[in-house]
């Protein structure tokens, strides 16, 4: 219509970028919580939540913050059922080795970054397993660790391919004037 103006995009510029913003965290609780429910192996929650940290700290830091990667581990402790703080403790060292050396990680080939995401892993299973000896003083056994680090590992390639995805269509849609 003549003479009538149009309501200002702002609030929707505003909420898309919200959503671009809560994407990552938000799609990796989900996936959590799927995880949970149609496996129903404890390992699976965080198999399934590290290749998602890793990935979004390496490709789009800003997207995954510390306090977001806290909220996650919180999450992954209380879905998986395991000592308080154990999975906040791995999942933000990850997110900070990987936001350190996501300079060299995010210039190599896919085949070396999922080489980097299953030391990664490695390191996260053992973490967890040393903190589970340390809180319960004794020794867990080590088979729901290698299943963890196995479902981490092969779960890594189809997640980042859809990452990969999902983070060019946020590039393109922050692009787009």
């Amino acid at each position: 219509m003549a003479g009538r103006a149009l309501p200002s995009p702002r609030p929707l510029h505003r909420l898309d970028a919200l959503g671009r913003a809560a994407f990552p965290s938000g799609a990796t609780a989900l996936l959590m919580a799927l995880a949970v429910l149609a496996i129903g192996l404890p390992g699976a929650v965080p198999a399934a939540a590290l290749p998602c940290v890793f990935f979004w700290s390496v490709f789009r830091p800003a997207a995954m913050p510390p306090l977001a990667v806290f909220g996650l581990g919180l999450l992954q402790d209380l879905l998986g059922l395991a000592p308080p703080g154990t999975g906040v403790l791995a999942l933000l060292l990850a997110h900070g080795l990987a936001v350190c050396w996501r300079g060299a990680l995010a210039r190599q080939s896919f085949l070396l970054v999922w080489l980097a995401f299953c030391g990664f892993a490695a390191g996260v299973t053992a973490l967890g397993w040393t903190l589970q000896a340390a809180l319960t003083l004794r020794l867990p056994a080590p088979e729901p660790g290698l299943v963890q680090l196995a479902l981490a590992a092969g779960l890594y390639p189809g997640l980042a391919w859809l990452l990969t995805r999902a983070h060019e269509a946020m590039r393109r849609a922050e692009a787009a004037p």
